[in-house]
């Protein structure tokens, strides 16, 4: 299999175009130790912006995989396209050469499927407003202020709870 080469899913993209969502990806990094700092960095030559840090080179590489997963699923949830991974042997090092830090090429490899259910059914915190005197009767009241609102978004949007506990329950499996 070639760097980067991975089975695929096709989804909606920007524009009602279709991308291919990959469920593996594989990228060469640049496994780095910062003489000046004594931290290990991970960067993807094909994947700006996508960078990480560690205190050990375990560290550095274990945050690569999750920095690489986050990445990726922002591109794929943006719809952006997916760039393609760059064979070893094409890839030019030149602009990471430094006297003073010392670098490696190592492949990570991540598994997509379980990442995007960690990323869908994951809690997110949403700022309500209300009138003080209707928060006075609803903390009278003890009311759970968020299972309201899951309760009166699912109704609106006609989904079930059913649905909803399928796709958490899957989530912890996958994980």
């Amino acid at each position: 299999m070639e760097t980067g080469e991975t089975s695929q899913a096709p989804s909606l993209q920007k524009g009602g175009g279709f991308m291919n969502k990959q469920d593996k990806y594989r990228y060469p990094a640049v496994l780095g130790y910062d003489v000046p700092t004594k931290r290990y960095y991970v960067l993807w030559p094909d994947l700006p912006g996508c960078t990480t840090t560690g205190d050990t080179e375990d560290e550095a590489l274990d945050n690569a995989r999750e920095a690489m997963s986050l990445h990726l699923w922002g591109l794929e949830d943006d719809g952006d396209e997916i760039p393609s991974a760059t064979p070893l042997q094409k890839l030019d090092l030149s602009e990471y050469l430094d006297d003073s830090n010392k670098i490696v090429v190592v492949l990570v490899e991540v598994w997509m499927p379980s990442f995007r259910e960690k990323m869908e059914t994951k809690a997110v915190n949403r700022t309500v407003t209300l009138p003080g005197w209707l928060d006075s009767h609803a903390k009278r009241a003890a009311l759970n202020y968020s299972q309201i609102l899951q309760d009166g978004i699912m109704e609106r949007l006609k989904i079930s709870r059913t649905v909803a506990k399928h796709k958490k329950s899957r989530a912890k499996i996958s994980v």
